[in-house]
């Protein structure tokens, strides 16, 4: 089925950020568990999966619409603490967040609905699920103090 040029660049430039938001997540995972924080690198290693499906359902979606998906990922900043890692992560899907609320919006005028209801899935993955869990992170740090919060991750 040929989609509408505008959106398939579109879902390519989103591909793009689901693709960062896996490397970034999978290299802080990676720290995370070098440093002993099992329970957070559990998390963020489960949040990398998650942007590699969300990357995976747009390129399937650009090669059901005839498009060629564009797997140039998007920068990452690789944090060297934990809240540096944290505030990295949260600035990404806060950026994310904002690039599927115009995707959202471009499928829509453009009469792709199904697009449109994928993006609104990932959406809510990122606002209900991601950026909330990241949000509260920073918000403990503050609360309990760092110390406290690295202890209750080992």
């Amino acid at each position: 089925m040929r989609g509408n040029p505008e959106v398939i660049d579109y879902l390519n430039m989103l591909i793009g950020g689901e693709l960062a938001a896996r490397d970034q997540y999978l290299i802080h995972s990676r720290m995370y568990e070098d440093w002993g924080l099992n329970t957070i690198y559990e998390r963020i290693n489960h949040e990398m999966e998650e942007e590699a499906s969300h990357a995976d359902d747009i390129i399937r979606r650009v090669l059901f619409l005839e498009g060629t998906p564009n797997m140039t990922r998007d920068d990452i900043e690789v944090g060297h603490d934990v809240v540096s890692c944290l505030k990295a992560d949260l600035a990404l899907e806060y950026h994310v967040r904002e690039k599927l609320v115009q995707g959202i919006r471009l499928c829509e005028s453009k009469g792709d609905y199904v697009s449109r209801d994928m993006l609104r899935q990932q959406l809510e993955d990122t606002e209900e699920d991601h950026t909330y869990w990241l949000e509260k992170q920073i918000r403990l740090i503050g609360l309990i103090g760092l110390q406290n919060y690295i202890q209750s991750l080992m």
